[in-house]
């Protein structure tokens, strides 16, 4: 089975420790001790990032590493090759892809994701797996770029979060720019099965993910079958 998890925001980089969509991530491999990989290209590498990571990480059952392109790059198809699970950080999605495409990473990617390793991420790691994504990754607006399309569709993250987003949303859709978008709100995430079965998980407080389109001149938000994930008591 091939999976997408695409987080609207939140997580480890935001609440290191809390581990609620990191144990589910892990869970879908179906391994009993999975090795995954954290992706940080999208804030350059940033290290801070990388100790919420396995402060995280090293809580869970799994054997956690890092891909660094900003210090001497390991062997990647070998890296890759290990993982049962990637994690892609959130940042500069424009960048990050740059950055990707001229290590031949987006090709190594596919190919995990084929053979049914876990793709995942936030923000911009989120928006990477789809054909298209609203993405803020210049200073003055939000643009819709053209990502890796593992998956089929649109995406925008941080629906709830950032107070651009809907009517960006809106103003892309009516212009046509995009004919519908998944958006995925703070502590939400957008699980994608085999590219046609779809769930939102809430890792929050009632946050969902949708499919937004117009209908008949007004925007349509319809939100996907949720699962919430609750903290474990001590």
């Amino acid at each position: 089975m091939k999976h997408i998890i695409a987080i609207g925001g939140g997580g480890f980089g935001r609440n290191p420790g809390e581990g609620l969509i990191e144990q589910y991530i892990l869970d879908q491999t179906g391994k009993n001790l999975p090795n995954i990989c954290f992706i940080p290209t999208a804030t350059g590498d940033n290290e801070a990032y990388k100790v919420n990571y396995y402060s995280t990480f090293s809580k869970l059952h799994c054997n956690p590493v890092h891909l660094d392109f900003f210090k001497r790059t390991p062997d990647l198809e070998k890296l890759i090759g290990e993982q049962d699970a990637i994690f892609v950080g959130g940042g500069n999605t424009k960048s990050m892809l740059a950055v990707w495409k001229d290590w031949g990473l987006d090709s190594l990617l596919k190919k995990a994701y084929e053979a049914g390793v876990v793709m995942s991420g936030v923000s911009a790691g989120a928006n990477c797996w789809f054909e298209r994504a609203v993405v803020d990754s210049w200073e003055d607006e939000l643009k819709v770029i053209d990502c890796m399309g593992f998956v089929k569709g649109n995406f925008c993250p941080h629906y709830d979060e950032e107070p651009q987003r809907r009517p960006s949303v809106k103003s892309f859709l009516e212009k046509d720019i995009i004919n519908a978008c998944y958006a995925s709100e703070g502590n939400a995430a957008l699980h994608i099965k085999d590219n046609n079965d779809y769930l939102s998980v809430d890792f929050g407080k009632q946050k969902q993910s949708y499919l937004v389109s117009l209908v008949q001149g007004k925007v349509s938000e319809v939100a996907f079958e949720s699962l919430s994930l609750k903290a474990q008591k001590n």
